[in-house]
């Protein structure tokens, strides 16, 4: 059943990445998938950890992060071709998402200078650490970016985020209060050009804080794909930059 489950997953993504341009509902989403509406939204949500429309949001946000670094159409053209109809409401979400005005990525070359971390509105005395590991057999991971954010998809400021040269040990310190998800994120390659450069993810929660807890939560990074949501995120520079300016350090915690 899972086999079965992740294949009518993979149908369903597979028209979203064909038809990005077009107003898809979850009924021909479900249609893709060969499932009714009610069991497809449960199955796709128990194998991706968002809902479809999250889901197909996500990536038509990703497919414009690339035309905008590998093109030279106009960020109203862009809009249009990724599905929406506003390009006021384009930019309100890809910022929100992405970190970044959609000018602003383009000319920053799709990198951002810096990781933006939300400002906790209670108390922050939990802490979460643990290991993140790497398959022996495969490719060496890039650097690692690891962040805890409040859904399963990494978009927008995590609450804590780190930065690890390798796998290895982390530590997040002052957590807020609050259910959070560790999401990993490691490029080796060019991030821009993805058929070009090896992704690997790892995702762990929900993880719940409450007070001065300590959670311990293990990750391992494994080859992203494509069931899993993209990271939408601008990350690469910031990591850069917070290697360099934090250095000798091996880990770096906000």
């Amino acid at each position: 059943m899972h086999d079965t489950a992740e294949q009518a997953v993979e149908r369903a993504i597979d028209t979203m990445r064909s038809n990005l341009s077009e107003q898809l509902t979850v009924d021909d989403m479900a249609r893709a998938a060969m499932f009714s509406k009610f069991h497809f939204t449960r199955i796709f949500q128990r194998v991706t950890g968002i809902s479809p429309g999250r889901f197909l949001s996500a990536i038509r946000l990703q497919e414009a992060k690339r035309l905008l670094t590998t093109t030279r159409l106009n960020v109203t053209d862009i809009s249009l071709r990724v599905g929406y109809n506003s390009v006021g409401t384009f930019s309100t979400r890809f910022t929100k998402s992405v970190g970044l005005p959609p000018t602003t990525y383009r000319r920053m070359g799709g990198f951002a200078p810096r990781i933006p971390t939300q400002r906790p509105t209670g108390v922050s005395q939990g802490v979460i650490t643990g290991r993140i590991t790497a398959p022996l057999d495969g490719p060496v991971p890039g650097l690692i970016f690891m962040g805890l954010f409040p859904h399963r998809i990494p978009e927008g400021p995590p609450v804590r985020c780190a930065i690890l040269e390798s796998p290895g040990v982390y530590r997040f310190a002052n957590v807020p209060d609050g259910t959070w998800h560790l999401l990993c994120h490691s490029v080796s390659g060019d991030v821009l050009r993805l058929q070009q450069g090896r992704v690997m993810v790892s995702s762990v929660g929900p993880l719940t804080v409450r007070g001065q807890l300590t959670l311990t939560a293990d990750a391992h990074l494994k080859q992203m794909s494509k069931i899993d949501p993209p990271v939408l995120l601008a990350l690469l520079d910031s990591r850069k930059a917070a290697l360099e300016r934090q250095n000798p350090a091996k880990v770096h915690a906000a």
